[in-house]
């Protein structure tokens, strides 16, 4: 492999986890152990339920128009998504909501966000073929107990036939900032498993 390791385990969160579930399924012979964090897969279900929630508007909010709305402007958006979607409001903490701020203002860093949720829909497509064969592999499905919850079991069931299932208590979304020692510690007992 490019990285110079034939096997790995793969540790991911929120958008991360829609590649890291392809890349598992295109090449399962190298994913020792996967582990996704808090956030739907395009196409498998619930997905279809999921998407209908009206907070999650922003996966259809894109475009040059979308871009201009939010053209300096970034904070305002992205302190929607953090205080919408974490289980306490002041997580993320300032300094790190003031550096993401910062990096989303900077030259085609928003359009490059919102090209994410446009490729959503071809990602849809592509796991609903990913799906016709589950991953074998080990799997740590963790949600946020005030967000996806016992949920991100659910979605990965379906495509999934190992699938261990983990509630991070107190957390929203940003299992991370809101719960980092029961988070890491699932993660790092997992991956020793």
């Amino acid at each position: 492999m490019t990285l110079g390791h034939d096997r790995t385990s793969v540790v991911s969160h929120d958008i991360g986890i829609m590649v890291a579930y392809a890349y598992a399924s295109l090449y399962p012979d190298t994913v020792e152990r996967l582990v996704v964090m808090d956030a739907p897969i395009p196409g498998i279900a619930p997905w279809d339920d999921i998407v209908r929630n009206p907070a999650l508007w922003h996966f259809s909010f894109h475009g040059p128009d979308a871009e201009r709305l939010v053209e300096g402007r970034e904070r305002i958006y992205l302190d929607r998504i953090w205080n919408d979607f974490s289980g306490d409001p002041a997580k993320p903490d300032e300094a790190t909501r003031a550096y993401y701020a910062a990096q989303y203002a900077l030259p085609g860093a928003m359009r490059a966000g919102f090209a994410q949720f446009t490729a959503f829909a071809q990602d849809a497509e592509d796991n609903k073929i990913f799906q016709r064969t589950k991953l074998a592999m080990p799997v740590l499905a963790v949600g946020g107990e005030k967000s996806f919850g016992a949920i991100e079991a659910v979605v990965m069931r379906n495509v999934a036939t190992n699938v261990r299932e983990a509630v991070v208590p107190s957390a929203g979304h940003w299992l991370m900032e809101e719960n980092p020692t029961v988070t890491i510690a699932l993660i790092q007992d997992f991956l020793k498993g």
